[in-house]
């Protein structure tokens, strides 16, 4: 039998400046920043995290030289060529418009009957008859209140439709428990099936509180549906072509399947085993040649970027730097790049400036490099002070 064909951390690195748009001369690096170009960046990747809304914004500034908040802003609300919406792992993503059915239908969809019955079940536990039927008849009554009102806040749905307003008990006996309106579960659960989609947020872009509009001001005639089969395998291959190589462990993680589903899907797409350097990995047939290195490259990347999020074995790029990078949950923070591996993390202070640390000797010229890309971002910030929904140990030292 043939040895698998080798790929080394030095090809992954160099494959991840390329593919993920931070080496110089990358794909969409010379496009102009518009709409277009900000879709294909989220394609590149197959999805941007949205759990912290800055992510979207500056993992987009990172990889589209030009692009400021008002390009991200009319690419999400006004020519509408991304959407936001709930993902892989429960988790909220932005996605291509083309992509967002099938991750609708490869992830998404598997959530809805799990959280509906939840619903169902802290209804009935406050004492509702025929829970699921007043379920669904609040959430018809909600649809057609936002139809009519164009869009609209959680808070003025509920003004609309009264009903939203009923308390159920979360967290029952727990000290940070208590009676909370079923609003939120009502929207979550119209978002998730594909009726309604989350729309510009109140206030700046970093805000999460957002209004929301019918699915159909970004899909006339409402969502696509594709055979969730055929979506897998989809997702899978997206993935591949975004991430390969990469291990069985790292795909399960990222997909957050079962291992049947995983093992299906693979079983469509017959992708090549290669050696990583003594673990297997898996890239698509047509994937197992070498890419060119590319030049000398840093770059800033934000908390919870979707490049270091898109593994769940990470050494080969992240080190021994885990501890000071990572919070308690395992989301990341700020990081410095330098070809193709993670050697520090940032932070904007409280004026303004952008704040580094190197947890690697890489040398004056990534230091210098390093340097001149924080002044870019400070100065497109701003007066935009960016701070992470989850600091980690490093942001804190650094912002005192």
């Amino acid at each position: 039998m043939a040895a698998a064909p080798r790929i080394g951390v030095e090809q992954r690195r160099a494959r991840l400046g390329r593919r993920h748009l931070l080496a110089a001369g990358a794909a969409v690096a010379g496009r102009a920043a518009g709409s277009t170009a900000v879709a294909d960046v989220a394609d590149h990747l197959v999805a941007l995290h949205a759990t912290d809304p800055a992510t979207v914004f500056m993992s987009v500034f990172a990889r589209l030289p030009g692009s400021d908040a008002g390009t991200v802003e009319r690419a999400l609300y006004e020519d509408r060529t991304v959407v936001r919406m709930l993902g892989m792992r429960r988790t909220v993503f932005v996605v291509p418009r083309d992509v967002a059915p099938v991750v609708q239908a490869a992830a998404t969809r598997a959530l809805c009957a799990k959280e509906r019955k939840q619903t169902i079940k802290f209804r009935e536990a406050a004492g509702i008859p025929d829970a699921a039927r007043w379920l669904r008849d609040v959430e018809k009554s909600t649809v057609e209140a936002l139809a009519a009102r164009g869009e609209a806040t959680g808070q003025q749905l509920s003004a609309d439709e009264p009903r939203l307003r009923t308390q159920i008990g979360l967290a029952v006996g727990k000290s940070y428990g208590g009676p909370v309106n079923i609003t939120t579960r009502v929207l979550f659960l119209l978002a998730a099936e594909g009726h309604i989609v989350r729309g510009r947020p109140r206030g700046s872009w970093l805000s999460s509180q957002y209004h929301w509009s019918p699915m159909e001001r970004w899909f006339p005639g409402g969502l696509p549906d594709l055979p969730t089969d055929a979506a897998h395998v989809e997702l899978v291959r997206r993935w591949l072509a975004a991430f390969g190589p990469g291990t069985y462990q790292d795909l399960r993680w990222w997909t957050g399947w079962a291992v049947t589903r995983l093992n299906k899907a693979l079983a469509q797409l017959q992708p090549v085993e290669v050696d990583l350097d003594g673990a297997t990995g898996l890239v698509l047939p047509d994937d197992v040649a070498p890419v060119r290195a590319p030049k000398p490259w840093v770059a800033l990347l934000p908390a919870l970027d979707p490049t270091p999020m898109g593994w769940a074995v990470r050494d080969w790029y992240l080190g021994e730097h885990a501890p000071a990078l990572f919070d308690r949950s395992g989301n990341i923070g700020p990081t410095i790049w330098w070809q193709g591996r993670i050697v520090g993390g940032w932070a904007q202070r409280a004026d303004g400036e952008i704040a580094l640390r190197f947890l690697a000797d890489v040398g004056s010229d990534a230091v210098a490099a390093a340097g001149r890309a924080a002044e870019r971002l400070a100065g497109l910030l701003g007066d935009v002070r960016v701070k992470s929904r989850f600091p980690t140990p490093l942001e804190k030292q650094l912002v005192g």
